[in-house]
């Protein structure tokens, strides 16, 4: 195959989900009719722990720094601000308004800025906590802030493990190290955003399941379409990861071009109400993101060791020579790999996004996350990256109390120097002669 061919159908490949991402936002849009001009506008709650927040004041300016609307929230900390049509606005809360019992559980995000489609009502989510809570996490003894960092690391190894362990199972059956793996992440979160947000205004839940049949099709479109193509050909390891760089890039500029450059957040659980559990917090919705991430973790473990393809799969990853002079479906088996860590990576981003924000860039810069916990647990093993996961999620989470938020991600950054120096084959991999 000539690298003008091979060219050819990486561009076809790419336009394809361009296409399909495009198709879902023009249809969202022909599916709910654009209200008449006037009609948008901004909607929240503003509450601490449950209890509304009253008198508090937002203001709404234009693009050209205008205050085009501002409203107050009312004795049921509800606000709703009507706009003057479509576009991109911020939003302002006025802290100097708040009760003096009440902080921005963030003070960055005193300002957010929302994109606003015709006929569209956009969440307003300002994270509020008590003052003396501020207090307690500033001034709070070293291993109530472990603890703290340890719930966090839990919940960002899950994400982490979620997301990369189809990364894990595609080097293992096909020996390619998959550098577009966090635009598929991206893909997923970017998909349940707009069945959700925009159109078709489908509850998240549902939105998040459609979300993850369309990655695993990305997955499936990806093998079919490109690599198993390439492997054919007899493409070398160098050529294929070279090809992936180039996906990488591709599919994280087509997503900017059609989902924007705008963070969002998921309507669904955009404001969730905290939860004191001992010597830390965490949030109703992270409880749930960690549970669920736990059912569907355990489920693929018991896959893979329970059923006949799980079987094949870690056959196929061990020795793919012996594992097709078995009999084993060496190509099916690979399919279905790929299916799977493009659902699993799709499911990883939709909690990623409900966990922070949506963002066209927020695979890519998950990857390094994920590329730490695969090689730290033995890359090409499925438990190896959730192990894996859980170390780099919680050493990047409980490493930030002593070098603060801005330096946490160096610590993953060191574990892949040092795993590659001391055990190169990872926790749970094993050493392989090369050559």
């Amino acid at each position: 195959m000539s690298a003008t061919a091979a060219g050819g159908r990486l561009v076809a490949v790419t336009l394809v989900v361009a296409l399909a991402a495009g198709g879902l936002a023009a249809l969202g849009a022909l599916a709910a009719p654009a209200l008449a001009e006037g009609e948008e506008s901004l909607r929240g709650t503003l509450q601490v722990d449950g209890d509304p927040v009253e008198g508090v004041r937002i203001e709404v300016t234009d693009d050209a720094g205008a205050t085009v609307a501002e409203e107050t929230s009312d004795a049921d900390g509800q606000v709703e601000i009507a706009l003057p049509g479509p576009g991109s606005y911020d939003a302002t809360l006025d802290v100097d308004t708040l009760p003096d019992d009440v902080v921005l559980r963030d003070p960055d995000r005193a300002t957010i800025s929302p994109d606003v489609s015709p006929g569209a009502t956009r969440p307003l989510a300002f994270p509020l906590q008590d003052a003396d809570t501020e207090e307690e996490v500033v001034s709070a003894i070293p291993w109530s802030r472990l603890a703290q960092g340890s719930v966090n690391g839990i919940k960002l190894g899950l994400l982490i493990g979620m997301a990369s362990i189809g990364l894990s199972l595609v080097f293992g059956t096909t020996r390619l190290i998959n550098f577009a793996h966090g635009e598929m992440v991206t893909f997923g979160a970017v998909v349940a955003w707009m069945l959700h947000m925009t159109g078709f205004e489908l509850p998240l839940i549902a939105a998040t399941l459609l979300a993850i049949v369309a990655g695993g099709a990305l997955g499936a479109g990806m093998e079919k379409g490109l690599w198993h193509p390439l492997r054919s050909r007899k493409f070398g390891i160098i050529q294929m990861l070279v090809v992936s760089i180039g996906l990488s890039f591709l599919l994280r500029y087509l997503i900017q071009l059609v989902y924007g450059t705008q963070r969002q957040t998921y309507a669904d659980f955009a404001i969730s109400a905290s939860v004191s559990l001992g010597p830390f917090r965490t949030t109703v919705r992270d409880l749930l993101i960690m549970g669920i991430s736990i059912l569907v973790l355990t489920g693929v473990g018991l896959m893979l060791t329970r059923t006949r393809i799980g079987k094949a799969m870690r056959a196929v990853a061990d020795n793919r020579d012996l594992a097709e002079s078995s009999g084993i479906n060496v190509g099916r088996v690979i399919l279905i790999v790929w299916v799977l860590g493009g659902a699993l990576a799709a499911l990883g981003g939709v909690f990623v996004g409900a966990s922070e924000e949506v963002t066209w860039i927020m695979g890519f810069r998950l990857l390094l996350l994920m590329f730490a916990g695969v090689i730290l647990g033995g890359i090409g093993t499925a438990f190896g990256a959730l192990v894996g996961s859980m170390v780099v999620g919680l050493g990047v989470e409980i490493s930030a109390v002593w070098l603060g938020g801005q330096l946490k991600y160096v610590w993953a950054l060191a574990v892949l120097i040092l795993v590659l120096l001391v055990r190169p084959q990872g926790i749970l991999g094993v050493r392989e002669r090369v050559g």
